[in-house]
């Protein structure tokens, strides 16, 4: 079977490319149609992030392994598409760069029989010009009092610094002018 993905560019313009991938391809040759469809050249890391219905970011999959303990961290080429995407689970982000943040919408559009003689993954159909860099993005919380109230404690500023008025850090064998 064949994968067909709408894969949209989180700008202010519609920018956008399908792309066609066997179901048995990985997320790795789906971050590689991905890069080359939008015209990167590849060398930057990238990630891809389930997510619900309504674009609600949730695991990372990352391109490599990350964790603290090598081998343990699931990557990009250990999943094939038909693992976590089908009928019901449609949608997925990806994002390109983690410096400039290229974030991308990649939806599941069809699945369908593959067509003889065709190369998988193909670029069907490309849509609008990349801009030059990507969209500033908003890393707010969309009721910032909301995340402060949690921590409202009643201690001030002064209550946070450890080390003033006490000279128990040396104690510690920590020397003042230590350089």
């Amino acid at each position: 079977m064949v994968y067909k993905f709408r894969v949209i560019l989180d700008a202010e313009e519609d920018i956008f490319r399908d792309i066609a991938i066997l179901e048995d391809d990985t997320l790795e040759d789906l971050h590689n149609a991905i890069f080359n469809s939008f015209g990167f050249d590849g060398m930057e890391v990238a990630s891809f992030y389930t997510c619900d219905d309504t674009w609600n970011q949730e695991d990372e999959i990352s391109l490599f392994d990350t964790g603290d303990v090598p081998g343990e961290q699931r990557i990009m080429s250990d999943y094939k598409l038909s693992d976590i995407l089908d009928e019901e689970n449609t949608k997925i982000i990806y994002v390109y760069d983690f410096i400039n943040m290229w974030t991308f919408l990649v939806e599941l559009a069809a699945i369908e029989d593959q067509t003889a003689g065709a190369t998988y993954p193909e670029t069907l159909f490309a849509h609008g010009e990349m801009p030059d860099e990507a969209l500033e993005k908003n890393f707010e919380a969309d009721n910032a009092d909301d995340f402060y109230d949690e921590f409202e404690d009643g201690l001030d500023d002064d209550d946070m610094d450890m080390f003033e008025g006490d000279d128990s850090y040396e104690d510690y064998g920590f020397e003042e002018n230590w350089n």
